[in-house]
């Protein structure tokens, strides 16, 4: 029996973000779908611990460590793909930070500058500059890593909810103006996902043992998985998704789709 030719045979996909958690997960469901990855992170261990684990998968990753939100490096990021393997057809914004979850009260103007810088201009980058091969080689598809914290308060803090829901907005200002040119840009809006930045919520979780009540809130009454997420990457990476463009894709358990209420109150 012939075997079954990859899903993403001949992607070449960029990932920032990619030493742990939701980048990590996508990394690797692209590589063992037969896609060619540039992973990059700041984290330079981590990021070679997700190629570790891709080689094997018996899948080759190559690797650029450095700071998403610079443009130089994010040019090297387009230009290793192109070199290494030949160009560019998905690229994944996935890069972001939280750090500081004071209130608006208690917010300083330096907090939103690191969290822009990395969340906001970073994606941009890479839009930019993904968007610019994209354009002058026949297409490709953008992702970018908004949150449920772009659509309603309450799931992260206001500088960190602000800038993710700028990406949104950043996803449809670009697949509007780049229309015509044969390229997709959308986000995804993870709800509770572990990852290297809500790792601590899940740890002090299971230390007091309250693990299951972890994503209680949403429907499905869980917490969310990276490669739960990283599969709705991978749909955008192939042309099952080639006309889906500027949406905002909701992975989070149902958790948006309804006003609070007391579960068992109302049936």
């Amino acid at each position: 029996m012939t075997e079954a030719p990859a899903r993403l045979a001949g992607c070449c996909a960029v990932v920032t973000g990619a030493a742990s958690g939701i980048g990590r997960a996508t990394v690797l469901a692209l590589a063992g779908n037969g896609a060619r990855v540039v992973a990059n992170d700041q984290d330079a261990e981590g990021l070679a611990e997700t190629a570790e684990l891709a080689a094997g998968a018996r899948a080759a990753v190559r690797v650029v460590a450095g700071d998403a939100a610079d443009e130089a490096l994010v040019r090297e990021l387009v230009a290793t793909s192109v070199a290494a393997h030949g160009g560019l057809g998905f690229a994944f914004a996935n890069a972001g930070i939280v750090q500081s979850l004071a209130s608006v009260l208690d917010l300083e103007a330096g907090d939103w500058d690191a969290l822009l810088r990395v969340n906001l201009v970073g994606t941009f980058l890479l839009v930019k500059h993904a968007a610019r091969h994209m354009v002058e080689h026949g297409g490709g598809s953008i992702a970018c890593t908004a949150s449920v914290a772009a659509l309603r308060a309450g799931a992260g803090p206001a500088h960190y909810a602000a800038s993710k829901a700028a990406i949104v907005s950043l996803v449809q200002s670009a697949a509007s103006q780049l229309g015509g040119r044969g390229v997709r840009v959308n986000a995804i809006c993870p709800g509770l996902i572990e990852t290297g930045m809500t790792r601590p919520v899940f740890e002090l979780a299971r230390a007091k043992g309250t693990e299951a009540r972890l994503g209680q809130l949403n429907p499905l009454r869980r917490a969310g998985r990276a490669e739960e997420v990283a599969e709705v990457a991978l749909f955008l990476a192939g042309e099952a998704s080639s006309y889906v463009n500027g949406q905002a894709i909701v992975v989070d358990g149902g958790l948006s789709a309804s006003l609070p209420f007391v579960p068992g109150r109302l049936w």
